[in-house]
């Protein structure tokens, strides 16, 4: 065989292996069966808020919580994540009491006022 025709092949090397990543905290909660409730710290790891952002939320009115533990610490239902998609995307422009004004008016059901 003349050098000219000759082919070489590349050393085969194998891909060194990817180093793992930790994947990343869920966008929204399961939704599936029957009705959710979520503590305190299932609402921070869903929407990124802080214990205190939750804690201030509710306590102005603009999160709810659906329920309590027999010891006193609060439940919230799936609704809470919704709502507070809208008061982060509101609050970029808006102080908070003008966020709830305008959570009001957007999920009465939620805010139990009427249309």
């Amino acid at each position: 065989m003349d050098s000219s025709t000759k082919r070489t092949r590349a050393p085969e090397t194998a891909d060194p292996a990817p180093d793992p990543v930790p994947a990343p905290a869920p966008a929204a909660p399961p939704s599936s069966g029957p009705r959710k409730l979520f503590k305190i710290g299932e609402v921070m790891q869903y929407t990124g808020l802080t214990r205190q952002t939750v804690h201030n939320y509710t306590m102005l009115g603009l999160i709810h919580p659906a329920g309590t533990t027999d010891s006193g610490h609060r439940l919230y239902d799936e609704a809470v994540f919704k709502v507070v998609e809208w008061i982060k995307m509101l609050k970029a422009h808006h102080q908070l009491l003008e966020v709830k004004e305008m959570m009001t008016k957007k999920f009465p059901e939620y805010y139990g006022a009427k249309p």
